[in-house]
C-alpha cells in the first residue's frame, strides 16, 4: 500500500489536509512548505519546496504518492520531475494553468497582500471559513496564514515550466480539477504533456471546493493511489462515480 504525501496551497498549510486524512485507512503525512507554519521565516524556493516533500517522502520509506492542490499541485509537478524515483504517481489538483493574465492577477494580490500581511491574513481567514464553513474551514486556518510568503511563491511557480517538468516525469499523473475551477484554463496541455496521464473533473467545485467533502475527496484519492499500482491503457478524461 503506497503512502501519501500531501501538500498545501499558497498561504495555508498542512492543516488544510487534516480531514481528508482523517478519512484515510493508509500512511499518510502533510507537510508544511518553506514560509508556511511550522516552516514559517524560511524563504520559499521551488528547490526548498520540492527537498521538503522529498524529505517527507524518505520518512515513508522512500517512495510515496505524491498530492497537491494548488501551489501543492505546482510543487507535486516539480517534486515528479526533480526526485522521479521517490513519486510513485502524483495527483495534481487545482494547478493546470499557465495564463500569464491570471499570473500578472496573482502577482499583483501577491504583492498588495504582503505590505500588510496581517490585514492580509484577516481576510484571507474570513474568505476560507465563508467558502468552507464547518470543520473544513476550520482546517484550512488552523496552522495559521502567511500571506508575507506569496510574493516568493508566485515567483517561484512562475519561473518553473511546469510543462516541461510533466514530460519529464515518467510516471502517473492524475489531473484533478473542479468542472468550476478557474485554474483548469490549461487542463488540456497539461494532460497532453504527461507521459501517462488522466483528467478527473469534479462536478460542481470550485478551486477550493473540492475539499468540501473530504470523505469522498478521501476515497477518491485513495482509488487513485490503488491505480498507480495497475497497469493502465493511454491518456483519459473521467469523472468519479457517484457514492
Amino acid at each position: 500500500m503506497q503512502p501519501i504525501v500531501f501538500i498545501h496551497g499558497i498561504r495555508v498549510s498542512a492543516t488544510m489536509w487534516d480531514p481528508v486524512i482523517a478519512h484515510l485507512d493508509r500512511p499518510a503525512k502533510a507537510i508544511d512548505l518553506p514560509g508556511h507554519g511550522t516552516r514559517a521565516g524560511e524563504p520559499f524556493s521551488m528547490d526548498a519546496a520540492t527537498s521538503a516533500v522529498a524529505e517527507a517522502i524518505d520518512s515513508l520509506g522512500g517512495s510515496a504518492v505524491v498530492v497537491g492542490l494548488s501551489l501543492g499541485g505546482y510543487v507535486g509537478i516539480a517534486t515528479a520531475e526533480r526526485f522521479p524515483g521517490k513519486v510513485a504517481g502524483l495527483v495534481a489538483m487545482g494547478c493546470t494553468s499557465s495564463s500569464q493574465a491570471m499570473l500578472g492577477v496573482y502577482r499583483f494580490v501577491a504583492r498588495l497582500a504582503a505590505r500588510n500581511p496581517s490585514r492580509a491574513n484577516r481576510i484571507s481567514e474570513y474568505g476560507f471559513r465563508h467558502l468552507l464553513p464547518g470543520p473544513t474551514g476550520a482546517a484550512i486556518v488552523a496552522g495559521g496564514l502567511w500571506c508575507e510568503a506569496m510574493p516568493q511563491v508566485v515567483d517561484a511557480v512562475a519561473e518553473h515550466d511546469q510543462l516541461a517538468a510533466l514530460a519529464a516525469y515518467p510516471g502517473r499523473v492524475w489531473l484533478v480539477n473542479g468542472t468550476r475551477d478557474p485554474f483548469r484554463a490549461d487542463e488540456r496541455a497539461f494532460l497532453r504533456a504527461c507521459r501517462d496521464g488522466r483528467l478527473i473533473l469534479i462536478p460542481g467545485r470550485g478551486h477550493l471546493g473540492v475539499l468540501a467533502a473530504p470523505g469522498p475527496l478521501a476515497r477518491l484519492i485513495d482509488d487513485l493511489c490503488s491505480c498507480f499500482q495497475v497497469e493502465r491503457p493511454a491518456s483519459a478524461v473521467a469523472t468519479p462515480r457517484p457514492r
